[in-house]
């Protein structure tokens, strides 16, 4: 089985070239399979490194990815003279950091916005899909992952918030709302 890629318009793009190492996701999308999944993989170290910081910096850091990833998957599509690539997974690496947005801490709660945002990536409910097919260029690419990325943000969200409630709200005690 092979690990990697051999898709020839890949030959146009350099990992040593830094628009390409971070518009392939640190190299995980060159995965031959199920690049999109190794992209989002290749976001929790940079989430944990981040996780660490205030809240204003993380939300700073996570929209200059945004911004910043309009750029380099546009670069790189370009390069490769390919739309979208699934080698591209950039947006896949903007889209965890969005969906973990004042995330509680714990790897229960990254497994879950993992699995949320990997849901809501693959199967693009509305307005996603719409977004996907009519948005061309780096902001094309990169749309459909920050929506997706705010839709499990806010199912993770709102989790945590039913969670906290339900501890808090038992039959013994009073609401605290």
């Amino acid at each position: 089985m092979k690990w990697l890629t051999t898709d020839p318009a890949l030959s146009r793009l350099s990992l040593t070239n830094p628009i390409h190492f971070l518009a392939l996701g640190f190299g995980s999308g060159l995965a031959a399979k199920a690049p999109g999944t190794f992209g989002t993989l290749a976001a929790i170290p940079l989430y944990l490194l981040m996780a660490q910081l205030p809240l204003s910096w993380y939300l700073g850091f996570t929209l200059l990815c945004v911004i910043f990833g309009v750029y380099i998957c546009d670069k790189a599509a370009k390069d490769m003279g390919v739309h979208d690539h699934g080698a591209i997974v950039w947006d896949e690496v903007a889209g965890l950091l969005i969906t973990m947005i004042a995330a509680p801490s714990g790897w229960i709660w990254l497994l879950g916005g993992f699995v949320l945002f990997r849901f809501f990536d693959i199967i693009k409910p509305w307005p996603i899909r719409w977004l996907d097919a009519k948005v061309a260029g780096g902001f094309g690419i990169m749309i459909d992952d920050v929506l997706a990325g705010i839709f499990a943000l806010l199912c993770l969200q709102g989790l945590a918030w039913g969670l906290a409630t339900a501890q808090v709200c038992t039959p013994h005690a009073m609401c605290a709302f």
